[in-house]
């Protein structure tokens, strides 16, 4: 399991699962106009907090992930399981959920 250097987590995710804290979207658009509280999307950016040991096959081997804690990615809209963990918001989503990392 990979951590983040910033604190310890008190939850391991298991096998291709991952744990993610969404990044904040900018509040103004290119142009200048600042977009309310209730007119904004989730965030489709996060930051991979912690990661499983890897996908399981089905000879047993474990494949392990292309993503490590501390990069950030991009996903789908309804990706994952929202949670709070100590006031914070996370999401536990499988690696496949993710569509790409940011470099």
């Amino acid at each position: 399991m990979a951590k983040a250097a910033t604190q310890p987590m008190k939850v391991r995710p298991l096998h291709d699962r991952i744990l993610v804290r969404r990044v904040n979207e900018d509040t103004k658009t290119s142009g200048g106009i600042i977009i309310p509280e209730s007119a904004k999307e989730k965030p489709q950016r996060g930051e991979v907090i912690a990661t499983g040991k890897g996908r399981i096959t089905e000879d047993g081997k474990t494949m392990p992930l292309d993503v490590k804690a501390g990069d950030k990615i991009l996903f789908g809209k309804y990706s994952g399981t929202e949670f709070k963990l100590d006031g914070s918001e996370y999401l536990m989503m499988r690696e496949e959920d993710i569509l790409g990392i940011l470099n």
